[in-house]
């Protein structure tokens, strides 16, 4: 059975657009004054682990128009240009880039994750990220979150009445630059939280406050 793990860079207000450089954001390249030995191992971890990409149209085409020509000698481009790459897509008619091939409907990954062993790995993809948690199709999300603030751009986490409710399994720091990676697994819908409210014991906002500021 596999496992769709979402895997992003996001600013501290949870901007996930245009982190490497891509064109027509104010702030584009926001993660390469960042970049760190540590972020380049863990992001090399990452991609040996991984069984198959998953991905949208666009961060698809972005890969695909930069992947094929390059090496390094640590064999990240030799892992993903050789490894499946599942694109979902209804537009994209046909996908050139080694070993890719074209997923019609979300439905379909959740045949993906059982006909496939291993980690499904999303990067980037956010239309394609938003419409696997409507699904409920992901099962870990990896955000390496960056201490800046963007003030503007495209969110990981979609507009939406709905709470998510996220069970924190992992963190690491990664460098010395303030970067630092969570590992979150989605809790069950029904699944309310840690119970209790500290607070109850107290009947006017004025004592709530009044009991924060004794506990500064």
């Amino acid at each position: 059975m596999g496992r769709v793990v979402v895997s992003e860079f996001v600013s501290l207000d949870g901007v996930m657009e245009a982190p490497g450089g891509e064109p027509d954001y104010p702030h584009t390249g926001w993660v390469i004054n960042y970049f760190s030995p540590e972020i380049g191992a863990y992001k090399l971890a990452e991609i040996q682990e991984a069984t198959a990409h998953l991905l949208g149209r666009v961060t698809y085409e972005s890969f695909a128009g930069a992947w094929p020509e390059r090496t390094d000698p640590d064999g990240y481009s030799d892992k993903i240009n050789a490894m499946p790459k599942y694109v979902v897509s209804r537009t994209l008619k046909q996908a050139t880039w080694n070993n890719s091939h074209v997923v019609s409907d979300i439905a379909d990954v959740a045949k993906l994750k059982a006909e496939i062993d291993g980690v499904l790995l999303v990067a980037g993809s956010r239309t394609l990220t938003h419409a696997l948690m409507a699904h409920d199709l992901v099962d870990e999300y990896r955000l390496m979150v960056f201490p800046l603030i963007l003030g503007s751009g495209r969110r990981f986490y979609p507009e939406t009445p709905d709470k998510q409710r996220l069970v924190h399994k992992d963190v690491r720091v990664l460098g010395p630059n303030g970067v630092v990676v969570h590992h979150y697994e989605p809790a069950p819908r029904d699944d309310a939280g840690p119970k209790g409210n500290p607070f109850e014991r107290y009947t006017s906002l004025e004592e709530k406050a009044a009991r924060l500021l004794r506990e500064r």
